[in-house]
């Protein structure tokens, strides 16, 4: 057979692979493999035929078939990689010992199980919450035996908690919820503390326990003030997450050391009337926003926009101190009380800020759009302005509803008429492409001077916040293209594809409800919007809006461009906070490099390491969101301690084995019903439907079912709410979508649909189940996803 020629002009003697091939290659590999291996298998060479080969491992990927392994080599999906870091977990319940990886991403569910191979030199090395390098061995059942290559060291275990003295003596109280007994603390490890601080404490070595419970040893290593000051808080969050509190000194010296930027070489902005909007509280103003009429007579009913970026790059150098810490932290972290900033004050509230009637530098991107809000052209320029207000969006808002007041009052008049005729071109762009439109309500903590809380309020949702939106949204397509154009290394902010197996669950439980969906056919994020829409004020649109949620994949930064789902979007990266995120402060100086508009852009090489850093910004990412999350569910708890025995109604947001967590409609608050509690029963976990559904009597608490509760406890050192369904609750009847469910005897076991006990075959459902009336469980949290404030 003839064989292809590779762009050198020699003959090849094989056939590119076909896809079947290729994945059969991978699958009966005794390890992951990576790109290198493939092309060395198959013979492929030359540029053409290995972007051929990027392109069907990316559609493998897409359909399901691999997975990405944390080393970027590639297996078939959920496989673990052959070595690994793991750590003693539990004991099963014939007493072998189970681990897990260290690292794991919880969206993917539950880790496959991992047994300790049962040999003497792996039992009597590992103890349970101790670490170990194995080598991995795949059963026919999916499980894992792991051969311990190496015990590895571990850092002095700490735990945060309240000291406090009892008949027993002394023990610290942990402020982590997930941890299930109190430890010993001596007064003479105590450090002085006094009963009710807070204190960070360390474990003391197992051979020193000293109690009958088998309770554990600590010492003091920090004293953090009294266990309850809210501002205890947000402190508790920040130890428990690992966040960095304090900046290097090198790093503060080189931020106090910052002065004005020079015009030189800069494009002078300071003539156009930019403004800032931002909330009333905001301290720190990155963008500046400026909007008129296209004068091109070939782009009629077009508009011309200006988005002004603070110039964090030419303050934060590439491999300085300063840069260095922005990178440990990755974002900056935003709680009710304070803000973990990514730059020092000096230059987050001072010279990044573009703060009114100041000049400041700034990376700037001219946009002209035609008048459906399609992108006609761009050009990106370093510059120097001048912001000539600085506007809330209750003043825009206000403003653009006839009533504009206060000293900003004949900018607003300004200013706001292109604004928002620019706005409304790009919201019908917007429409047009067919963006996934989801409603996430969030939670707004008012504070008093003294830090407690006032109030727990719905954060509204303006038309001026979505002018910014679109605006930032415009701005960084245009980044993610002009970089492309440049051939310049890119951190892309990806939304994939939502996984076919979740879309596969959505469509079971979306056809109890009535609703077609097809998740064979290839889903486009308005095929979704569309579903929301069909719902929109029934009593099951929270409960769809869940649904839909939880089928997303997870947003990330990445080099590699895998578009943006949920915004239906070819190229987009964040280029419009770089005070705030450091992939944006990457955008800013790959654009640096390739424009040519200075010599602070990427330090050489850095192009390699993007796939490390779009890795390492993630997780900071996803930490500093769970962060906020645990902070807000903190300061609730102090706010709902006074209403311990009081009646809420709210719906279900989560339903696992051990009970249903429920979110409170008055203050948007989490909390858990327990298993223990509810009408007694033998309750199934049915994954698949999202549901506890009782054996005897048939009773089915599931995913959006609205209930009525009593708070039984609010624990404000954890964050954990526990609740009760209201006595009153059975015999009045059930709320919403539950009240038509079978209440009677009905079925010894609940029927799965054969799309979901496929699913179960698969290892995706839940076989556990729980017994109304047995042990309670611990105090937990299932938190909802926080939308990006901006693009």
């Amino acid at each position: 057979m003839a064989g292809k020629k590779d762009p050198a002009g020699k003959a090849r003697s094989t056939l590119f692979p076909s896809k079947e091939k290729v994945l059969a290659f991978i699958n009966e590999s005794s390890e992951p493999v990576g790109k290198r291996e493939i092309a060395r298998a198959f013979r492929i060479k030359g540029n053409d035929d290995r972007i051929q080969l990027k392109a069907l491992l990316k559609e493998l990927k897409q359909e399901g078939l691999l997975e990405k392994q944390p080393s970027r080599r590639l297996s078939a999906p959920g496989r673990l990689p052959n070595v690994l870091v793991v750590e003693v977990s539990e004991l099963d319940e014939d007493g072998e010992l189970l681990a897990r990886p260290t690292v794991w991403d919880d969206d993917k569910g539950r880790p496959p199980r991992i047994y300790i191979a049962p040999d003497n030199r792996s039992r009597a090395a590992l103890a349970m919450g101790e670490r170990a390098l194995v080598r991995l061995q795949q059963g026919e059942d999916g499980s894992y035996n792991a051969h311990i290559i190496r015990k590895l060291d571990r850092q002095p275990q700490r735990v945060l908690g309240v000291y406090e003295v009892g008949s027993e003596g002394g023990r610290l109280r942990p402020t982590d919820r997930r941890a299930k007994k109190d430890f010993i603390l001596s007064q003479a490890e105590a450090r002085d503390a006094a009963p009710g601080e807070l204190v960070l404490a360390e474990i003391l070595p197992a051979r020193r326990q000293r109690d009958s419970l088998g309770l554990r040893s600590v010492r003091v290593l920090e004293r953090l003030g009294r266990g309850n000051d809210p501002r205890s808080l947000s402190l508790i969050t920040l130890h428990e997450h690992g966040l960095i509190s304090e900046f290097p000194e090198k790093a503060v010296a080189e931020a106090e050391a910052a002065t004005a930027a020079p015009l030189g070489r800069r494009q002078d902005l300071r003539d156009i009337p930019l403004v800032t909007i931002d909330g009333a509280d905001a301290r720190d103003f990155d963008d500046a926003v400026f909007a008129e009429p296209d004068d091109d007579p070939k782009n009629p009913g077009g508009w011309h926009l200006l988005v002004a970026i603070a110039d964090v790059a030419h303050y934060v150098r590439p491999d300085s101190a300063l840069d260095r810490a922005a990178y440990a932290r990755g974002n900056s972290t935003y709680f009710p009380d304070r803000v973990l900033p990514m730059l020092p004050t000096a230059l987050s509230n001072g010279w990044c800020s573009l703060n009114p009637r100041e000049d400041r530098p700034c990376m700037a991107v001219h946009l002209w759009i035609d008048a459906t809000g399609n992108e006609v052209r761009h050009r990106f320029v370093r510059g120097l302005m001048r912001s000539a207000a600085r506007l809330t969006y209750e003043e825009v808002q206000a403003g653009r509803d006839g009533a504009p007041g206060g000293d900003n009052a004949p900018v607003l008049e300004a200013v706001l008429p292109s604004l928002y005729g620019a706005f409304e071109a790009l919201l019908a762009a917007r429409h047009a492409r067919g963006t996934l439109e989801l409603d996430l309500p969030e939670r707004k903590i008012r504070l008093t001077e003294d830090g407690r809380v006032a109030a727990i309020e719905a954060r509204t949702r303006l038309d001026s916040h979505r002018l910014i939106e679109e605006f930032m949204i415009a701005a960084n397509v245009a980044a993610a293209k002009e970089l492309e154009r440049l051939r310049q290394p890119c951190m892309y902010r990806v939304h994939d594809k939502p996984d076919p197996q979740r879309l596969a669950a959505l469509a079971e439980v979306l056809r109890d409800l009535g609703l077609r969906f097809n998740a064979s056919e290839v889903v486009r994020p308005r095929a979704l919007t569309q579903l929301l829409t069909r719902v929109e004020g029934k009593p099951e649109a929270p409960l769809v809006n869940d649904l839909i949620l939880r089928a997303q994949s997870q947003a990330n930064y990445s080099p590699d461009n895998l578009g943006h789902f949920g915004l239906a979007l070819t190229h987009y990266a964040h280029f419009t906070s770089p005070i705030r995120r450091y992939a944006d402060l990457l955008v800013h100086r790959a654009l640096v490099g390739g424009l040519k508009l200075g010599d602070d852009g990427l330090a050489a090489g850095a192009e390699h390491l993007f796939e490390e850093m779009g890795g390492h910004i993630s997780a900071t990412e996803r930490s500093s969101a769970a962060a906020e999350r645990d902070a807000v569910d903190r300061f609730t708890a102090a706010f709902l301690q006074d209403q311990v025995g009081a009646r809420f109604y709210g719906r279900v947001n989560g339903v696992t084995r051990f009970g249903l967590f429920m979110t409170l409609d008055d203050n948007g608050a989490s909390g858990l019903i327990p298993i223990s509690t509810l009408p007694n029963d033998f309750y199934h976990h049915v994954e698949a439907r999202h549901s506890l559904e009782g054996q005897r009597w048939g009773r089915v608490y599931r995913l959006g079912d609205r209930l009525r509760v009593r708070l039984m406890e609010a624990e404000p050192m954890t964050g954990g709410l526990i609740l009760a369904l209201d006595e009153l609750e059975d015999s009045a009847g059930r709320g919403d979508a539950a009240a038509a469910r079978p209440r009677g005897p009905s079925r010894q076991k609940a029927q799965i649909p054969s799309n979901a006990a496929k699913a179960a075959k698969d290892g995706t459902e839940s076989k556990r189940s729980g017994r109304g009336g047995s042990a309670g469980a611990k105090s937990s949290r299932a938190g909802k996803r926080r939308s990006p404030r901006r693009g």
